[in-house]
């Protein structure tokens, strides 16, 4: 077993799988959720649940944070039994939430005051690649912590780098979803383009996969669409919000602001659903 004691809040879609691989590593862990049912399959597992961050906290060497939003992230930091509320030292603390950069400067520069470290560690991937521990793991933050923490990561992941410093992990996934954005939207405008003149979503889909454009996404988001599947594996709120993020970040491009206005207009009706769902959007043109 490793010696090192870790601890993990927010059990959503991603960060079950994900705290999972530090259970099959053998990592000793300790979870907190904001909604208590998520915590029951922990518990009957035997790993312990702590009843607020900060006591988490004072429970781990290396705290692992995955949540939705800026808003969250600063209750966890910032809340009355929040992480600053421990007011303990030496810790390692990743964020792996897609967030701001500015929030990671913030909160890194409050873990710094007292005494402890902080990573942003976004994550390339969704729920099927965290099972199978395939993420690809950006990260932002000092490179003495990013050392100590680069093995645990790698057991979530297949490739674990550095890319700068405090918020460049965020900078560079954003930058990245920014691309997810763009792609989605030009696979729904391509099939609905092909639709409207005689041909099958599913041939569209053969003939895209086996040229020079073909990639897992495609073929993905491809059968999704012909299986008229729009369940979320990563649900169209959430690329709304990043793209809003990199608009923060001074995303206006003319790709990268359409996208900005396509999925903004489709969060209200289609957030709840898959990002794929774009075609929906797109096809009411």
């Amino acid at each position: 077993m490793n010696t090192v004691k870790t601890g993990w809040i927010g059990l959503g879609k991603m960060g079950i799988p994900m705290s999972q691989q530090l259970i099959k590593a053998g990592y000793p862990l300790s979870v907190y959720n904001r909604s208590k049912d998520k915590e029951e399959a922990f518990k009957a597992q035997g790993i312990g649940v702590a009843a607020s961050p900060a006591l988490l906290l004072n429970a781990a060497d290396v705290l692992f944070i995955m949540v939705s939003d800026d808003k969250a992230i600063n209750d966890i930091f910032h809340g009355d039994e929040g992480l600053l509320a421990a007011k303990v030292s030496g810790k390692i603390i990743i964020n792996m939430s897609t967030v701001s950069p500015a929030i990671s400067k913030e909160m890194a520069a409050a873990c710094k005051a007292q005494g402890n470290y902080y990573l942003d560690a976004p994550v390339s991937g969704s729920v099927k690649q965290a099972e199978d521990a395939m993420l690809v793991i950006m990260v932002g933050g000092e490179a003495g912590a990013f050392e100590q923490a680069k093995p645990i990561l790698e057991k979530m992941g297949k490739l674990v780098m550095l890319v700068g410093g405090t918020g460049a992990g965020n900078a560079a996934k954003l930058a990245i979803n920014t691309l997810l954005g763009i792609v989605a939207q030009g696979l729904a405008e391509t099939v609905t383009l092909a639709q409207q003149n005689g041909v099958e979503a599913e041939a569209l889909i053969t003939l895209i996969s086996n040229s020079a454009l073909g990639s897992p996404f495609i073929k993905i988001k491809g059968d999704a669409i012909v299986n008229n599947n729009y369940q979320a594996a990563f649900a169209l709120k959430h690329i709304a919000k990043d793209l809003r993020l990199a608009k923060d970040l001074g995303l206006a491009t003319p790709l990268g602001e359409t996208a900005y206005q396509t999925y903004q207009a489709a969060e209200a009706a289609f957030g709840e659903e898959d990002i794929i769902a774009v075609i929906k959007q797109v096809s009411k043109g």
